[in-house]
């Protein structure tokens, strides 16, 4: 077994002080930076991904894996920054003003940056304009939605609504999911993608950012 795929099992295993000591361990033996990010911490999250996707693994099973991904991930930024690795893309992401749940967009987050991607996470209760400051202010190309409530689902269209108003709708995509959202709704307003669950926000994302209609 190669150290990266060690880094990948250990990883799904959720031992965060084995994984930063193989990484430490990489690291010390020259393998490059992105190679650990790719075959040792992405890869390994992708399985948790497809695993959580089928229901063979559970909640506390994907933050106990996300906990191990962030010992190493602490390890390689400054490495990855020096080289001038690229992330997959930047997405804003956060509950809509008026939802203070943030459980289910806590775990996309944690599953993007588990992908590669850089996420900017804003919280609960975001008004409309601090999704589209955020967004130009990090060069983002995308903007995640999340509500859990069908009174605030009308601010998603309020954040579409101001992208176009700022002449950015052409170059920042815009992603909707939770309990009350469909891929109808997403529609209606406009939304370039529509994820019904943490995994299937991942599959949506890339495709975006890869130029495919999500």
């Amino acid at each position: 077994m190669t150290i990266l795929q060690e880094i990948s099992e250990t990883l799904q295993r959720g031992d965060d002080d084995q994984v930063g000591d193989l990484v430490s361990h990489a690291i010390a033996a020259g393998v490059p930076p992105q190679d650990i990010l790719n075959g040792g911490l992405i890869a390994g999250m992708n399985v948790i991904g497809e695993q959580f996707r089928i229901r063979e693994i559970f909640l506390p099973d994907v933050l106990l894996a996300a906990r191990a991904m962030y010992a190493g991930l602490d390890l390689l930024k400054p490495l990855l920054a020096r080289d001038g690795v690229p992330s997959a893309g930047k997405i804003v992401i956060g509950s809509v003003q008026g939802d203070l749940h943030d459980i289910g967009k806590n775990l996309v987050g944690i599953m993007l940056k588990g992908a590669g991607f850089e996420v900017i996470d804003l919280g609960h209760d975001v008004p409309p304009a601090r999704f589209v400051d955020a967004a130009v202010e990090h060069g983002a190309t995308m903007i995640g939605l999340s509500a859990l409530l069908t009174t605030t689902m009308p601010v998603m269209q309020e954040v579409i609504a101001l992208l176009d108003a700022r002449g950015l709708r052409s170059r920042v995509r815009v992603i909707v999911g939770g309990a009350p959202v469909s891929e109808a709704w997403a529609r209606e307003i406009g939304a370039d993608g529509y994820a019904y669950d943490a995994a299937n926000a991942v599959d949506r994302v890339r495709a975006l950012a890869a130029g495919v209609p999500a």
